[in-house]
């Protein structure tokens, strides 16, 4: 498949996990943060780390045959390579160790949970 078939093929999904994870990084994120940032965090950090699990780990995981080991590499994956990007980008060292860059963590954490979880329900209802 050529990259433009690629990217066709993954857009859809992408928005989808955008909208689930926009608004808890919209609610969650510390009040440090401004709403053009959160709304931002969003799209940029489901763009760095979708294509690794939609693309990637399939290729080495196939998750037809290993499903269990794949969920676990990719859903663990995905939260603490958000984490780090997020606080690379927008992490101070006067902010490290506090509780919002804890908050900031628990909320990329969380919005990652609940894209995994509903793209999980919407399988079983057979919806995508």
């Amino acid at each position: 498949m050529d990259i433009l078939g690629l990217l066709l093929r993954i857009l859809p999904y992408y928005l989808l996990t955008v909208t689930i994870e926009t608004p808890v990084l919209v609610l969650g994120l510390s009040r440090r943060h401004s709403l053009k940032r959160r709304i931002f965090a969003g799209f940029w950090l489901t763009a760095c780390t979708y294509p690794f699990v939609t693309v990637v780990f399939p290729y080495f995981l196939d998750p037809a045959h290993a499903r269990l080991i794949y969920v676990a590499v990719s859903e663990t994956f995905a939260p603490v390579a958000e984490c780090l990007l997020f606080w690379l980008a927008f992490g101070t060292r006067e902010e490290l160790g506090r509780r919002s860059m804890w908050r900031d963590f628990l909320a990329i954490t969380l919005a990652n949970l609940l894209s995994f979880t509903t793209g999980e329900l919407l399988k079983l209802a057979r919806l995508i």
